[in-house]
């Protein structure tokens, strides 16, 4: 069925370029993931507090491997992408931050982040996040990103407030977690709009 209105990006915005390796500062990048990854993909989902937000976890190599190799195909698709967060000096993985449900004909993404437990502390969630917002925003042309967190998960609410995100809401028993149902935190930024300060509550 035809759209009433033209979509905002082309439907290959991504497939025709290629997946940029993007500064996040202080010795940071953010980079494509590549198969010798998979023990640190592994490592990062075998970490409850991972787990006890993102749902899965992994039982062999192999899964890891096919985590790590399922991202080209994603990108040129135009529905997710995902980054590896390393050192600049070692290129060894700290972390993961990724575009979600990308929606081109709507300008408007969801960002995703994990930290593995040894580098958390250090800013590190918010420096990926924003060098990877700056991006979508700037470069790909993205209109709307989104931010979306269990309310009992403040650390990731204290991520959003560190980069402007506001709460736009609070979407009721929203998420299936193992300890039941979780009201989840709504927050967004738009390209054109000034960051807002705070997470609510």
């Amino acid at each position: 069925m035809p759209l009433l209105v033209p979509p905002v990006l082309p439907a290959d915005s991504l497939r025709t370029i290629r997946q940029p390796r993007l500064d996040a500062g202080g010795g940071l990048e953010l980079r494509p993931w590549r198969a010798t990854d998979a023990t640190t993909v592994r490592e990062a989902f075998g970490c409850p507090r991972i787990q006890r937000w993102h749902l899965r976890r992994m039982d062999s190599d192999a899964e890891a491997g096919d985590w790590t190799a399922q991202w080209p195909e994603r990108w040129v698709a135009g529905t997710d992408a995902s980054w590896a967060v390393v050192e600049e000096r070692s290129d060894r993985p700290l972390g993961q931050v990724g575009l979600r449900e990308i929606r081109l004909e709507q300008a408007s993404a969801e960002l995703s982040y994990w930290v593995l437990p040894a580098a958390r502390g250090q800013g590190l969630a918010v420096r990926a996040v924003r060098a990877l917002q700056d991006w979508a925003f700037d470069r790909l042309g993205l209109h709307r990103l989104d931010l979306r967190h269990s309310t009992a998960n403040r650390a990731s609410c204290r991520v959003a407030g560190k980069l402007g995100f506001p709460v736009e809401g609070t979407l009721r028993g929203a998420w299936w977690h193992a300890d039941g149902w979780h009201d989840v935190h709504l927050h967004a930024r738009l390209r054109d709009e000034r960051p807002h300060d705070g997470c609510g509550r």
